[in-house]
């Protein structure tokens, strides 16, 4: 294993990571808060472990294989978590390190749980701050590396593949770092488009300029206490759209603007999603019509914006549908599971697993019917190997193993009960944000102990880096030399 160049790179982010909190610095300037002294103690560790990593582990070869590339992914989104949580322990805004570290982490990871209590208390610069490490983590810390850092070796597609979201990593262009700047200049156009909706809708400057970046992120930290609530309904209604088409794969934005719309229209996984979203709104729509007397005009809303916020694992909320039917809320809590789609910011197993699942679900019982039949399964109008359909069931697998394993560890919290345990781990794994019960839209997670919220950190970075990395990364055999 090329153990050098996995430490060189991990200095190489931490020194990337450095440079962009000069942006909350900015903020603490503007609103003069407070927390410059503890963004620039940041930078400055930031740029002492990233130098002393970079300087002293100088690979002598820059080659990267499947290994170093979760490794690499694994360490540094540990790293980055870490060091992220200093600006709020040093201010003091956030004064207990695991506290810090389990909202960096959330930050980080796109998921928006959180253990404060008084968000609206916190300064400018804090805010943005946690909002900024959502559209950091959205695109992938290792993705905006590729796309900014030049002579990188060819094989960081294993770095990428470690990183993004679903069952399979290709590249839209030839050079992957092309396709790295693709990638983040759509992410940029969407985000800039977001944030000039909602200035022209009247949300404020910094408002707008936070919520765009955790709608972008579908990460959900909110300003308010009670999120997105007391704001306007065209407001809730422009995050709501922008939280929808950050959950669509942003390969089809490229489509789109090379006007390749047959493909679109043909992507099995993008009408499946909106599908699904327009069915669910639907059906939440109609339950708390009849059932909670709202307005129609506030169901559709109130319903659509709830979808998009657990389908697409931002996390933010208009209302506390923890109060909502019991219809609404499993609705809600299977969509939890389902997530966005391959290749976007959203979470959760992905769209295309799941279409893949139930595909091979129904070729295993027509073999039931008929043994010698050998039909294969096609995906976005390609043939699936065996080879991915493995991967897919063997993901699948995993996936309710650990999610059973840590609602296992996270039940001997005292004070909390299933529901709440449960909804905790399913919305930390599937980096969500808000469960049900006592950690609802308008509860938080700070009841759980320091161990607990350990756990639940490892449960976003397991989720949002798909279980491999953060697997093998721990396991021993990985840093035994052979």
């Amino acid at each position: 294993m090329n153990r050098k160049m996995v430490y060189f790179m991990t200095g190489r982010i931490i020194l990337m990571v450095g440079a962009l909190m000069f942006l909350p610095l900015v903020v603490s300037f503007i609103y003069r808060d407070g927390g410059t002294l503890s963004f620039l103690i940041t930078i400055g560790s930031c740029a002492a472990v990233g130098l002393g990593l970079s300087l002293s582990f100088k690979p002598d070869s820059q080659v990267i294989y499947a290994k170093e590339g979760f490794l690499i992914t694994a360490l540094t989104w540990l790293t980055v978590s870490a060091i992220g949580a200093l600006p709020f322990v040093i201010s003091g805004e956030i004064p207990n390190f695991i506290d810090a570290f389990f909202e960096t982490v959330s930050g980080f990871t796109t998921t928006g749980a959180s253990i404060l209590t008084n968000v609206e208390g916190m300064s400018h610069s804090m805010l943005f701050w946690r909002s900024f490490t959502h559209w950091i983590g959205g695109m992938g810390v290792l993705v905006l590396m590729v796309a900014v850092m030049p002579n990188l070796s060819g094989r960081t597609i294993h770095v990428l593949r470690a990183e993004m979201p679903g069952p399979t990593m290709g590249k839209l262009v030839p050079r992957l770092r092309d396709t790295a700047k693709i990638l983040y200049l759509l992410y940029i156009v969407l985000t800039a488009l977001e944030f000039v909706l909602l200035l022209c809708g009247g949300m404020p400057m910094f408002d707008s300029a936070v919520h765009a970046l955790g709608t972008a992120g579908t990460g959900g930290f909110g300003i308010r206490g009670d999120s997105i609530g007391s704001y306007s309904p065209y407001l809730q209604w422009v995050i709501a759209v922008f939280m929808m088409l950050f959950g669509i794969n942003f390969n089809l934005y490229y489509l789109l603007v090379l006007r390749r719309f047959r493909s679109i229209f043909r992507s099995e996984e993008f009408w499946t999603y909106v599908i699904v979203v327009l069915a669910a709104s639907g059906l939440i729509c109609w339950n708390i019509f009849t059932r909670m007397h709202y307005a129609f005009p506030d169901a559709v809303r109130h319903a659509f914006f709830q979808v998009n916020t657990v389908v697409s694992t931002t996390g933010f909320s208009t209302v506390d549908f923890n109060l909502w039917p019991e219809l609404s809320k499993t609705i809600l809590v299977l969509l939890m599971f389902m997530g966005g789609c391959a290749g976007s910011t959203a979470g959760g197993l992905k769209v295309s697993r799941l279409v893949l699942l139930f595909k091979n679900i129904r070729r295993e019982l027509r073999r039931l019917l008929h043994p010698r039949s050998a039909a294969a399964i096609r995906f976005e109008g390609k043939a699936v190997d065996n080879s991915t359909l493995s991967s897919v069931n063997t993901y699948f697998a995993l996936y309710m193993g650990l999610l059973a394993g840590f609602v296992l560890i996270v039940s001997f919290q005292p004070g909390f009960n299933f529901l709440s345990n449960f909804t905790a781990v399913v919305s930390c794994f599937n980096n969500i944000g808000p469960g049900l019960d006592l950690v609802g839209p308008s509860a938080n997670f700070a009841g759980y102990g320091g161990f607990f919220k350990v756990v639940l950190s490892f449960a976003m970075l397991f989720g949002r880096l798909e279980i491999y990395p953060m697997l093998i990364s721990m396991s021993p055999s990985t840093w035994i030399k052979k």
